[in-house]
């Protein structure tokens, strides 16, 4: 089983270079092969992605002619991954907000559970946008519903080990959301066709000089429309659902 676990590292990125080459230091100290995925950025961190990856025969780089979002960037990024042979991809924020120390304990949880997701569950500090923290809790309801379990306890963190076999495939099979809906709506999915989700808790903090591509309305719209979809897929699935807290 093992022998068959080779991890990787997918990050998206839209304008990041002032964190962008610590983390991906970070990533390479710990022999993670790194996938960047540039989504469009402006040429000054576009450029920095070219000196990264030329450095470092490690780092890879794949390249979005136009801007399509976070979820699009990670989607790329797990295709990529999946067609050069890993079997398992941590996606890591570009912002600077995921802790890396925890990074051997999600792939430790990775590895003694091949077929799951290993999902982040935040421990945030005093720098978390207070709007945004009590925000996260309507999510949270919604996808407990969607979902008819408490299993996944932050479907918004999007520090996670995807198995890539069932993600990708998910991914070639559905229409997913592309930008901030996407770590949500996957999750989701990958429930519902019986992926396991095993979450770590992990710190979680927003840097003052980070920066964020959320937008309030926007994002927040594209994730109630996805939670409505999600509503009325999870009632198609009611009888399956339900009969899983009967195994």
């Amino acid at each position: 089983m093992t022998n068959d676990f080779r991890p990787c590292a997918v990050v998206p990125v839209y304008n990041h270079e002032g964190p962008l080459p610590g983390i991906v230091a970070r990533l390479r100290e710990k022999a993670l092969p790194v996938i960047l995925v540039d989504d469009a950025s402006a040429a000054s961190c576009a450029r920095l992605m070219d000196e990264l990856a030329t450095a470092d025969a490690g780092v890879d780089l794949i390249r979005h002619p136009r801007n399509r979002g976070k979820g699009g960037a990670v989607k790329s990024g797990l295709i990529a991954a999946s067609a050069r042979g890993y079997s398992h991809a941590v996606q890591v924020d570009a912002d600077g907000q995921h802790d890396l120390d925890d990074l051997e304990r999600m792939l430790d949880l990775a590895r003694a559970h091949p077929n799951a997701v290993v999902a982040g569950q935040p421990i945030f500090d005093e720098s978390v946008p207070k709007g945004r923290y009590y925000a996260r809790y309507l999510t949270h309801v919604w996808v407990w519903i969607n979902t008819l379990s408490l299993t996944i306890r932050d479907a918004l963190c999007g520090y996670r080990v995807y198995p890539l076999a069932a993600s990708v495939r998910l991914i070639e099979n559905a229409r997913l959301g592309e930008r901030m809906d996407f770590d949500v709506e996957i999750l989701i999915r990958l429930y519902w066709q019986g992926t396991p989700i095993v979450t770590l808790p992990t710190r979680v903090r927003y840097p003052q000089d980070g920066v964020s591509h959320f937008r309030p309305w926007l994002d927040n719209a594209l994730l109630s429309l996805m939670q409505a979809r999600m509503f009325f897929g999870m009632l198609l699935r009611l009888p399956s659902l339900i009969a899983r807290h009967f195994r």
